[in-house]
C-alpha cells in the first residue's frame, strides 16, 4: 500500500509544485513507475493506484526551476543500468549541473531531459563503486548546490541532504516503516510520528535491516537553510528545524510591526491569504490593532509565483483575491504580504483594497527586498525579474500605489 500512502503525502505537499506528479514504487524486486503533467488528484485515479502495488515507493510534486515544464521532466525519474534500476526525486537546484553535463555528455551519456537531476543519474550510472549506496555517495558527492533526495531502488529507500542543507528534509515512522519527507504536514496526513530533520551532509538508508545513517559528505560548517521557506513555502501546519512555521510566521509580523509600526489612526491590518495572513495577526497583536480578513482567495486557485510563466501568473492573480468592501471601507489599513519579488501580485491587491474604499493603504512585509536571484531552487533566476534590484523602495512604493511600504530587515 506505500503507493496510496506516497499520494496522500503527495496531496499534502501540493503547494511545493503544481506542474506534475508522479510515483514510483518497489514491488517483487522492480520498480514501477506512473508521472504526468497535472495536480496529484489528476494524475492518481483509482486505477492508476492499483497498479502501482508494492511495499516501498517514493513520490514527487514538481515546481520547475531548472528545465522545461513537459511531461519528460516529471519525476521521480527511473533508470537502469549496472547497478540496477533506481528512482529518483529531487528538491532544490544543481548550480554545477551544467559543467557536468557537458563532460558526461563529451564521455558518451546520452540525456533524456533537460533537468539538473538527470545528471545525478548518469553519474550514478557511470560509477564503478561496488554497491549501489556507495554509488549513490559518489554521484551526489560531485554536484554542488541544493539538493534534498529521495532514492529508490529494488532493495532501499535512500535520502540524501546536501551540506548546507537549503531545502528541508525530513524524517518520521509510521508503525514499522520509514517516511521521509519535505515537510511535516505530509506525515500528519498519513498519521505517521516525526521523528527529526535528516541534517545537512547525512545519507540515510532505509532496508529490510532497518535504517543506517552516515556523513560521506562532511558536515558543513556553515549551513543555509531556505529564508523563504519560513515566509512563503512551507505550510504554516508544518515544522522546520522542530519550530511550527505557524509560530515562526506570527514572530515575523510582530518582528515587523517594531521595525516598520503602523501609521497613528491605523483602523485595522489585513493579510494576504494565505502566506500573509499569520504574519498580520502577528503585526496586529504587537501594535494593538484589530485584525480582520479584508481579502477572500479562491481557493480553486494555485499558488500564483510558482505558475511556470508570466502570463500565467498575471491571470491567476486577477482570479486569486476578492476584497470584502463593508470590512475595509473608508478605513486606513495595514496590508501584511509575505514578500515581493517580481511585483505581479502587490499592485492588484492595493488596487483592490483601494477600490474596495480604503482611506490609506499601508504595506509592509515580511522579507527584505529580494535584490539578488536564488539559484537554489527557487524560480527567480535573472535580476531583469526582481523589483528590487531595479527600483529603490520609494519607487518600489509608487509602483504599487501604496501609502507607505516597510520591509523587514535581513537582520
Amino acid at each position: 500500500d506505500a503507493a496510496h500512502i506516497s499520494y496522500l503525502g503527495m496531496y499534502a505537499l501540493q503547494h511545493r509544485g503544481q506542474e506534475s506528479a508522479g510515483i514510483a514504487v518497489s514491488s517483487n524486486g522492480r520498480l514501477k513507475l506512473a508521472r504526468a503533467m497535472g495536480y496529484v488528484s489528476d494524475v492518481f485515479s483509482e486505477p492508476v493506484l492499483e497498479g502501482l502495488v508494492g511495499d516501498s515507493a517514493i513520490g514527487h510534486v514538481r515546481y520547475s526551476t531548472f528545465g522545461d515544464s513537459r511531461v519528460v521532466n516529471a519525476q521521480p525519474i527511473l533508470i537502469e543500468c549496472s547497478h540496477g534500476q533506481i528512482a529518483l526525486c529531487h528538491n532544490g537546484n544543481l548550480v554545477n549541473a551544467g559543467e557536468l553535463r557537458s563532460e558526461l555528455v563529451s564521455s558518451g551519456s546520452i540525456f533524456q531531459t533537460n533537468t539538473d537531476t538527470e545528471v545525478v543519474l548518469h553519474l550514478y550510472a557511470k560509477s564503478t563503486a561496488r554497491t549501489p549506496a556507495d554509488a549513490i555517495v559518489e554521484s551526489v558527492s560531485r554536484v554542488r548546490g541544493a539538493f534534498s533526495l529521495a532514492m529508490l531502488t529494488p532493495e532501499s529507500l535512500i535520502a540524501v541532504r546536501d551540506p548546507h542543507g537549503f531545502r528541508p528534509l525530513a524524517l518520521g515512522r509510521l508503525g514499522d516503516a520509514y517516511v521521509v519527507c519535505s515537510e511535516t504536514c505530509a506525515m500528519d496526513l498519513i498519521g505517521a510520528t516525526y521523528e527529526r530533520e535528516i541534517e545537512p551532509g547525512e545519507v540515510v538508508q532505509i532496508d529490510e535491516t532497518g535504517l543506517q545513517s552516515f556523513f560521506p559528505l562532511g558536515r558543513s560548517e556553515r549551513t543555509a537553510a531556505c529564508t523563504l521557506e519560513y515566509v512563503y513555502f512551507a505550510r504554516p501546519d508544518s515544522r522546520l528545524s522542530g519550530e511550527l512555521i505557524y509560530l515562526a510566521r506570527e514572530r515575523l509580523g510582530q518582528a515587523l510591526a517594531k521595525e516598520h509600526p503602523a501609521p497613528a489612526n491605523t483602523d485595522l491590518v489585513i493579510g494576504v491569504p494565505d502566506s500573509g495572513t499569520v504574519a498580520a495577526i502577528g503585526y496586529a497583536r504587537e501594535s494593538d490593532l484589530p485584525y480582520r480578513d479584508g481579502l477572500v482567495k479562491n481557493r480553486y486557485v494555485g499558488r500564483t509565483f510558482i505558475e511556470p510563466d508570466q502570463r500565467a501568473r498575471d491571470l491567476g492573480v486577477r482570479l486569486k483575491f476578492n476584497p470584502l468592501p463593508e470590512v475595509i471601507r473608508d478605513k486606513r489599513v495595514v496590508i501584511i504580504d509575505d514578500s515581493i519579488v517580481r511585483g505581479t501580485t502587490t499592485p492588484h491587491v492595493v488596487s483592490l483594497v483601494r477600490k474596495a474604499g480604503a482611506r490609506e493603504v499601508h504595506m509592509r512585509v515580511c522579507a527584505p527586498p529580494i535584490r539578488h536571484p536564488c539559484h537554489f531552487g527557487v524560480d527567480m533566476a535573472t535580476r531583469r525579474e526582481l523589483i528590487a534590484a531595479n527600483k529603490t523602495v520609494e519607487e518600489t512604493r509608487q509602483f504599487i500605489d501604496a501609502d507607505s511600504l516597510g520591509y523587514l530587515s535581513i537582520e
